[in-house]
């Protein structure tokens, strides 16, 4: 692994369990083995890093998204394949999801809450658009995929965030139930 990838990972690995603020630079330099100048020359700041950090997680995991969220007029298969991509996601990365639902409740000002905000809004509008599209299969669903957008990002952060604080497992029967409550909500 080079230099960046080790940054990247201490750097992922650390915000996840600690918080971002609660991390310095020096606790991701010796973490990741390397000198503080190395970690000014790729990322420039702490800032830098998450945002690189964050992205080098995100990007993967919006473009399986893009994939996943394609709506082609069954919706129950659609909402088990973009639960499937989050559980999985999360339970493959779950520093990395820790960190970036921490980020989400973060002061708005904030240079991190910025950063993950937007990784957060591209997710949204990819969900929004799948939403919009099957309302003009579903009737009760028209004029209504801004909202089941977010309760779906919201369902999703929360089940995950529940099973990352250690009370649920991040398995295919809570992904099940999850999607069962899910749906029925939509449906009624």
């Amino acid at each position: 692994m080079d230099n960046k990838h080790k940054i990247i990972s201490a750097a992922i690995k650390l915000f996840g369990s600690k918080g971002y603020n609660a991390v310095g630079v020096q606790n991701i330099v010796d973490d990741a083995g390397i000198t503080k100048p190395t970690l000014y020359y790729y990322f420039g700041s702490k800032e830098g890093l998450l945002q690189a950090s964050l992205k080098s997680k995100a990007e993967p995991l919006v473009e399986s998204l893009k994939k996943e969220a394609e709506y082609n007029g069954d919706l129950p298969m659609t909402l088990d394949k973009i639960f499937s991509l989050y559980f999985n996601f999360a339970h493959n990365n779950k520093d990395f999801f820790r960190l970036i639902l921490a980020l989400h409740f973060t002061p708005p000002e904030s240079p991190e809450y910025k950063i993950a905000s937007e990784i957060h809004q591209e997710q949204f509008v990819i969900i929004e658009k799948m939403f919009k599209k099957a309302s003009e299969q579903h009737g009760n669903m028209r004029n209504r995929h801004t909202m089941y957008a977010m309760t779906l990002m919201g369902f999703i952060n929360n089940y995950i965030g529940i099973a990352l604080s250690g009370y649920a497992n991040i398995d295919d029967s809570l992904r099940r139930k999850a999607i069962h409550q899910f749906q029925h909500g939509i449906y009624s």
